[in-house]
C-alpha cells in the first residue's frame, strides 16, 4: 500500500520538528495509541489498538528514525505484530518546508500488511489509512497550537475577582436560561390545555358509566327507591362496599383533574 499527502501546520519548522520527536505528543495524536516510549534519540516502542473493518487487534511494534535532517525531515521505519490479525510494516518519509502560513509537512508511506488484514479489500484498507492520517494531523496541529497558547487550551480559566469576564459569562448564561424557560412555559401550557380538552370528557363518561354499573350491581336498579323491597341482594355487603369506594374514588379523581 502506498499513500502520500500534504498538511499545512500553523507553526514554525522548529516547533513541528520538536513535536515530531516528542513521544508524549505522538502518543496523544496517533489513533488508538496506548503506549509510546522512547528508548533513544532514534528508537521508540509502541502499543496501539487498530480496527480495520471487522478486524480489531492490539499491535506491538518498534519504530526507528533514520536520515535525520533537523528541522527538515527524517525517515520512519516501523513494524508491528497483531497476533492472529496479522502484521504491518512500512516506511514513511517526512519532509518539512516553511511557508507563509506556517509549515508544510509532506509525507510518503509505503506499507505492507499480512494475516487477516491482507484478506480485507484494498479499498477498505486505503479508506481506513486515510481516515487515521486525517485524525493524526488534526490532533497534531491542535497539540502544537495548545503548546503555543496554553492558557487558551486550558479554557482561559481566571481566578475569582480577576475581572468582569466571569460575570459577563454568567449574565449571558442567565439570559439564555431565561429565554429558554420563556419559550418552554407557553409550550407546556399549550400541551396541558390540549391534553385536558381531550381527556376530561372521556374521563367524565367513564366515571358516569362506572356509577351506573355500581348502582345496578348493588341495588338491582339505577336508583335504590325503584328496586323491589323483597328483591334479593345481587352481591354481598362487602363487595357492595368495595364498589362504593371505587365509585367515590373515581368521582374524586374527576373533580381533582378539573380543579387542576
Amino acid at each position: 500500500m502506498e499513500m502520500s499527502g500534504q498538511q499545512l501546520i500553523p507553526a514554525t519548522k522548529e516547533e513541528v520538528w520538536a513535536a515530531l520527536n516528542d513521544p508524549d505528543v505522538l502518543k496523544v495524536c496517533i489513533p488508538g495509541c496506548q503506549e509510546l516510549t522512547k528508548s533513544s534519540d532514534t528508537e521508540m516502542a509502541a502499543v496501539a489498538v487498530m480496527k480495520v473493518g471487522p478486524v480489531k487487534a492490539r499491535f506491538q511494534g518498534a519504530v526507528t528514525l533514520s536520515d535525520l535532517d533537523p528541522p527538515n525531515g527524517y525517515k520512519i521505519t516501523g513494524e508491528g505484530q497483531g497476533g492472529v490479525a496479522g502484521f504491518a510494516k512500512g516506511i514513511a518519509v517526512v519532509k518539512l518546508s516553511a511557508t507563509g502560513g506556517g509549515t508544510v509537512l509532506d509525507y510518503t508511506v509505503d506499507a505492507q500488511i499480512g494475516g487477516k488484514l491482507s484478506q480485507l479489500g484494498g479499498r477498505l484498507i486505503d479508506v481506513t489509512a486515510k481516515q487515521m492520517a486525517g485524525q493524526f494531523f488534526k490532533r497534531f496541529a491542535g497539540e502544537i497550537q495548545a503548546r503555543q497558547n496554553p492558557q487558551e487550551a486550558a479554557g482561559a480559566v481566571q481566578p475569582a475577582g480577576a475581572g468582569p469576564a466571569p460575570v459577563q459569562a454568567r449574565a449571558v448564561s442567565s439570559r439564555r436560561e431565561a429565554s429558554t424557560m420563556a419559550v418552554a412555559q407557553p409550550s407546556a401550557k399549550a400541551g396541558v390545555a390540549a391534553g385536558s380538552s381531550v381527556s376530561w370528557p372521556v374521563l367524565a363518561l367513564v366515571v358516569f358509566a362506572s356509577v351506573l354499573v355500581a348502582l345496578w350491581a348493588v341495588y338491582g336498579g339505577l336508583l335504590p327507591s325503584l328496586a323491589p323491597a323483597d328483591a334479593p341482594a345481587r352481591i354481598s355487603p362487602d363487595l357492595a362496599s368495595i364498589a362504593q369506594l371505587i365509585m367515590a374514588a373515581a368521582i374524586g379523581y374527576l373533580f381533582g383533574r378539573i380543579s387542576n
